[in-house]
């Protein structure tokens, strides 16, 4: 490393003002601090707060907390597709279908992420932020196997650009770029982000296999078609990251321990949305109601919604997925430490909410967040109102 270090600084007078490569400044400084932790310290004459932890500590720590849902959804959609095909391989096959599967939607995010982020640094004339290194890899983990990849690059771009560099770029965006992404894709091109055939990668069916996912069977009353155990594990067919409950949760550890997330926001969602779900268990509608047109008793899918078993939704779906690498975003997050608990209990209750009085939409994770990330600065607007009239009030009592 030292003599990387040497060659760094040898070849640096080059892309400094006046050098040759002047106007690559930014490009190499991003290499540079990619490679190692800048030197440069803040000058006299303010107050600046200390941390060893830096932006790029941050994001790294998120990337490897995401390796485990990565490498259990490269499995699980090599899995899925052999499932679908009724062929027989053994562990190294499955997982080598999903990783020549996952690998292009990793490098097309990344290649056209980080090139819009390198041009736009440039034309700034500003130092390259680290914080596409997480978004590249969200955005991946949330989309179906089989989604082309043109479509992906689109939806990369246009989050890139139009959530995250119109604001003015890393820490100044209001919506999560990931999910943007995913939003994009589910609007724009529905056909390819839901239904029974988006999940396994390429391959026909055999005869009598059903590909519906695990949300798709609980609004049409067949909850019980994949067990608890099986959502919570992961075997089921869903977006290649969110599958798999305990892969999700051991990520979850990582960020925790490190402080990287705030257990606040993070166990706030579970709370909300496991207190929503159990209330639509007790007094939600019935699961089947009389059809006047036919006069048969048919599935209501609200009823088998609000029925789905509070556990069983906190599994399935993109919710804990959300609740730990999406709500905990500390950019569009609530910033005071009341706002994490409100901000977290709303997302988990809205994505509840939506999933069940919403049978046409049961994954209301994505717009839970987004909405709730809409009001995160009202929020801790009006909490540092709150404080700062209290602080009021006991000045006042003290006199």
């Amino acid at each position: 490393m030292k003599a990387l270090r040497n060659y760094i600084d040898k070849v640096k007078p080059n892309f400094m003002p006046g050098g040759k490569y002047e106007k690559l400044r930014s490009t190499f400084g991003g290499f540079e601090t990619f490679l190692f932790t800048p030197n440069t310290t803040n000058q006299p004459g303010g107050v600046h707060v200390r941390d060893a932890v830096d932006l790029k500590r941050n994001i790294i720590v998120v990337v490897l907390a995401l390796i485990p849902a990565l490498l259990f959804g490269m499995y699980n959609t090599g899995y899925q597709h052999y499932h679908m095909t009724g062929e027989t391989a053994t562990f190294w096959e499955t997982f080598g279908y999903g990783f020549l599967t996952v690998l292009p939607l990793l490098i097309v995010t990344y290649v056209v992420g980080l090139g819009i982020e390198f041009s736009v640094a440039q034309m700034r004339g500003e130092e390259i932020n680290e914080g596409f290194l997480a978004t590249g890899m969200l955005i991946p983990l949330i989309v179906p196997a089989d989604v082309p990849l043109w479509m992906v690059a689109v939806a990369t771009a246009f989050s890139v650009i139009f959530a995250k560099e119109v604001f003015g770029g890393t820490g100044m965006n209001i919506w999560n770029p990931a999910l943007i992404a995913r939003a994009f894709l589910f609007f724009a091109y529905p056909s390819k982000m839901s239904g029974d055939s988006v999940w396994y990668g390429a391959g026909e069916a055999v005869d009598g296999f059903t590909g519906a996912t695990a949300l798709s069977l609980a609004g049409s009353g067949n909850y019980e078609t994949y067990s608890f155990n099986d959502a919570f594990l992961g075997f089921i067919p869903g977006s290649i990251g969110e599958t798999s409950a305990l892969a999700i949760l051991i990520g979850a550890v990582l960020l925790l321990c490190t402080g990287v997330a705030s257990w606040k926001t993070m166990c706030s969602v579970f709370v909300g949305g496991a207190v929503t779900a159990f209330l639509f268990n007790q007094f939600g509608p019935d699961i089947e109601c009389l059809n006047p047109e036919t006069g048969k008793m048919e599935i209501n899918a609200v009823g088998a919604m609000a029925h789905l078993p509070w556990m069983q939704h906190l599994v399935i779906g993109g919710f804990c997925f959300g609740a730990v690498f999406m709500a905990t975003d500390p950019v569009t997050s609530c910033r005071t430490e009341t706002g994490k608990y409100i901000f977290g209990l709303l997302i988990g209750a809205m994505a509840i909410i939506i999933r069940v009085l919403n049978p046409g939409y049961p994954e209301g994770m994505m717009l839970a967040i987004l909405l709730m990330n809409t009001f995160a600065p009202l929020i801790d607007h009006f909490i540092v109102g709150r404080n700062i009239a209290m602080r009021k009030n006991r000045v006042k009592a003290n006199k």
